[in-house]
């Protein structure tokens, strides 16, 4: 599924228009990267919870020659299903 196949999804379940759906579901997006952005956890009842960790610095190997190459430390996105969403996809 797809940004505009959600955006027709949440447009037929909620009553919505899709420009609405459209409106919210950016507004999701927006506040969801600022809040993780500033490090808070964004936690979302019987759906999950999204934090930001920081990966280490590394060593790793090119595949292709072989050549040892070295990987900057970053902050990643993670998410951790909630109980019941893991209990649907069963």
């Amino acid at each position: 599924m797809n940004k505009a196949e959600l955006i027709s999804a949440i447009a037929e379940q909620s009553g919505l228009t899709k420009i609405d759906s459209k409106k919210a579901l950016d507004a999701f997006i927006d506040v969801a990267g600022e809040t993780l952005k500033s490090g808070e956890r964004l936690t979302l009842v019987g759906f999950g919870s999204f934090s930001v960790t920081e990966r280490n610095a590394r060593n790793g190997r090119n595949p292709q020659t072989g050549a040892t190459i070295h990987i900057p430390a970053k902050k990643v996105v993670k998410f951790k299903p909630g109980a019941e969403l893991e209990e649907m996809v069963k």
